[in-house]
């Protein structure tokens, strides 16, 4: 999909693109939601309001090592 930048002074301009948006078939970001890009991939900043407690009971008492995970993962079958 193509991108386009476009500047505009009056926030009227961008209420008018919004409601060609609908027609035309092309979305809007708005500024400030795409944090940073890098080889063609654009990080985008997670939600602050998900409510990771229920995964709590998924992980805790396992003693998950990083390392043994790695090394577990990344075995290579011939």
């Amino acid at each position: 999909m193509s991108k386009a930048i476009i500047e505009y002074k009056k926030p009227e301009t961008l209420k008018m693109l919004k409601g060609i948006a609908k027609y035309l078939d092309f979305k809007i970001s708005a500024p400030g939601k795409e944090k940073a890009k890098g080889n063609g991939l654009t990080i985008t900043p997670g939600d602050e309001t998900v409510d990771t407690s229920e995964m709590e009971g998924l992980f805790s008492g396992r003693n998950l090592d990083a390392k043994e995970l790695r090394r577990k993962a990344w075995l290579r079958t011939k």
